[in-house]
């Protein structure tokens, strides 16, 4: 394996990460977002209030979006192996 060929390998995993986190992290920040604008507006300042909704959104998520991560990691697992040298 080359030296480019290393490098691209790198750079479409690190795609691959930031395309599977993404839904995840950015529901979260707008739940985040959201309890905090329901927090300033109350005044109430309850901190498991800031956890509650967030672990609820994230779980929704992963459950919606969850079989659409895993083939985007297993097809980029696929391509990896498939294009390792014969030994």
């Amino acid at each position: 394996m080359s030296q480019a060929e290393a490098l691209e390998l790198g750079r479409q995993a690190m795609m691959v990460a930031l395309q599977v986190s993404a839904p995840i992290l950015i529901c979260g920040m707008i739940a985040g977002l959201l309890v905090s604008v329901f927090q300033a507006v109350t005044q109430i300042q309850e901190m498991t209030l800031s956890y509650i909704p967030k672990m609820v959104v994230v779980a929704i998520v992963l459950m919606v979006a969850g079989s659409w991560m895993m083939t985007q990691m297993v097809d980029f697992m696929t391509r990896v192996f498939e294009n390792l040298p014969p030994r």
